[in-house]
């Protein structure tokens, strides 16, 4: 298994730091790329209706939403640090390979769609700021493309500072809004108390809920938290929780704030005005100056809107990346990745503003929700699985009391994000003029990711009970045993993958072989170019697992055994029993973690395809 964002992977030293302000200072930087997404476009529309129809009323909604992203951040952290797995790549582990490729086209969807956003985002504030046509403005936020690939060869520090810039002015940019606001405190604290003034602010509500916690951030915060170089013993990783669970806390209080900000600027104008309507970003830009008395206040509000699109784009972006090295083990040229990414987003939303004009972007910002909202289950689920597992985090599992408060925040975020994609399919229906053709597709879609989301929730679940069924020990067994000569195994082949499961496969060979026997490392390439050109291929990958394989070979060798290695291309299960076969083999030492194939062990479909194609031992060492 590849490193997550390995170009970035643990570059930022946190060792050695001789004061403890200094060493939370190492830590402190993932979470802020994460919290962009707490403040994006798509989150403003939800804030400004909030705040122009119910004023201050809805204010705790964002602070409930706010914990609940807290936690759920917290343990994407805690999954990244611990297993050094982001979430798509513990994914493309314990799921199979079809159930794999389905997660991983939805959560390209909930990319396509958090980008269409920040690409309406920052097209509408340059529109709002240069007078730029809504077209043209979309089309220059092609231009960002590259950004991106400078940043990353920057260094994953200079990224996070560049982040961290844009939500100093969007944060920046409020206070000033606030100030020109002027907005009554008494209110704001009484806004804070749980009340649903009516049925349209509950709806709402729902709204603000479901597009606060974003699928892709916890992709991103899985992965980001690995770029920290920290000492792997129990006690250092438990500093790293610790540190990063600081670093969580003041960045999503930071995206909180900004949203409340939202809220409370549309409270204090628009509300206290009487204009309850206000639910465009447009129309909140059009009314600040005229109500707030400076020209200001619209300029400053354009400026945060810009910062918000062009942060959230660029963290998006890796989140791609990271959702497609790690479900499909795929890696392409990070500005390629880009401009695919960014055409998806860019092509519905010119299409669209052509046929029906500037003013269907608040619709498309909400379609853009609905679909974020479709794939927020089969993020969440997963992770609390994951993290809940004992074998998989190693220890470091979370308790049964943060177990309950985990599912009951995926209970209601679920439950809500569906309730939100019901009305809105049911809006379609009664406003299309074809709902035939909305019954024949969008409709046994939407139930098929409903099924596929009660598959995901109750599949661990069954796993344990078979585990459980399948492991019992049976009473008052006879069995007769005889004296057993020692059988000294002389060629041991050992498959590798670079992960930890490596040591315990190693260690477990040389226990069967001693350092009399001959050794042959395997390692199967597997990328796409692998399987079409086979020994031909030479990619990047291709090359790291060569020197990687190397570099087993000399360390072990200067241990005092007998290496030979063997790089094969394909998949695991054909290409394994080809190499046995060509060789004088004893026995064949395979671990159960890393390439799909060996992966596939714990479901048993590698081990029945590979084991009646070769002719010797298998002997599976489980990590």
């Amino acid at each position: 298994m590849t490193k997550s964002l390995e170009e970035v992977n643990q570059s930022v030293a946190t060792q050695h730091k001789k004061t403890g302000f200094r060493k939370i200072l190492a830590f402190l930087g993932p979470a802020y790329l994460v919290s962009v997404g707490y403040m994006d476009p798509g989150n403003w529309a939800t804030d400004i209706a909030g705040g122009s129809q119910f004023g201050y009323s809805l204010l705790w909604v964002l602070l409930m939403s706010n914990l609940m992203a807290l936690l759920l951040q917290s343990l994407s952290a805690r999954l990244g640090i611990v297993t050094q797995r982001d979430l798509a790549q513990a994914s493309r582990e314990t799921y199979s390979k079809y159930i794999n490729y389905i997660l991983y086209f939805l959560a390209e969807i909930a990319i396509a769609a958090c980008d269409l956003a920040e690409v309406l985002g920052m097209a509408i504030g340059i529109n709002l700021l240069f007078g730029i046509p809504l077209i043209e403005g979309v089309l220059i936020t092609v231009l960002d493309t590259f950004l991106l690939l400078f940043l990353i060869n920057k260094g994953i520090r200079k990224m996070e500072a560049f982040i961290i810039a844009l939500v100093a002015i969007i944060g920046f940019s409020f206070v000033f809004e606030m100030i020109f606001a002027e907005p009554q405190m008494d209110q704001i604290v009484a806004g804070l108390v749980p009340s649903i003034p009516n049925s349209a602010a509950l709806y709402i509500a729902i709204g603000i809920i479901g597009a606060t916690v974003m699928p892709h951030n916890l992709y991103l915060h899985s992965s980001l938290v690995q770029t920290r170089k920290f000492d792997r013993s129990k006690a250092g990783i438990k500093q790293a929780l610790k540190y990063n669970l600081i670093d969580s806390t003041i960045a999503l209080n930071l995206a909180f704030f900004v949203n409340a900000a939202i809220l409370i600027l549309a409270a204090a104008t628009f509300y206290k005005n009487g204009m309850f309507e206000v639910a465009e970003i447009q129309d909140a830009h059009q009314f600040l100056e005229p109500l707030l008395g400076t020209k200001w206040a619209p300029v400053l509000f354009a400026v945060a809107l810009i910062a918000a699109g062009q942060s959230s784009t660029v963290t998006g972006t890796l989140a791609g990346q990271i959702i497609m090295e790690g479900y499909l083990h795929l890696r392409i040229q990070p500005w390629v990745r880009r401009i695919m990414t960014r055409l998806i987003a860019i092509v519905p939303a010119v299409v669209v503003i052509t046929i029906y004009g500037e003013s269907v972007t608040g619709k498309l910002l909400i379609f853009s929700q609905v679909i974020l909202s479709l794939q927020l289950g089969f993020a969440i689920i997963p992770l609390i699985h994951f993290v809940s597992d004992k074998s998989k985090m190693n220890g470091f599992h979370i308790n049964k009391i943060t177990q309950i408060a985990a599912w009951i925040i995926a209970s209601i975020i679920v439950s809500l994000n569906i309730k939100l994609v019901y009305d809105e399919i049911v809006g379609w229906l009664d406003s299309s003029e074809n709902p035939v053709a909305l019954w024949v597709t969008v409709v046994p879609l939407a139930i098929a990711f409903l099924v596929l989301l009660f598959y995901i929730i109750i599949n661990p679940f069954v796993a344990k009970i078979k585990s459980r069924m399948h492991n019992h020990s049976p009473h008052a067994l006879n069995i007769q045993f005889s004296e057993q000569k020692i059988k000294h195994h002389h060629q041991i082949a050992i498959s590798v993958d670079f992960s930890q499961a490596d040591e315990t496969a190693l260690n477990n060979a040389f226990k069967l072989g001693g350092i009399e026997a001959q050794y042959t490392l395997i390692h199967i390439v597997e990328t796409v170019n692998a399987l079409f050109y086979g020994h031909e291929t030479d990619d990047h990958e291709t090359s790291i697992d060569e020197k990687l394989l190397k570099e087993y070979q000399e360390l072990l060798s200067s241990k005092g055994f007998k290496i030979e290695t063997e790089l094969g291309f394909g998949k695991p299960h054909k290409v394994i029993p080809e190499i046995i076969n060509k060789g004088h083999f004893d026995v064949l030492v395979m671990g159960t973690h890393g390439h799909t194939g060996i992966k596939d062990l714990i479901f048993g479909t590698t081990v029945n395809q590979l084991r009646h194609k070769i002719s010797i031992p298998l002997f599976i060492v489980k990590k």
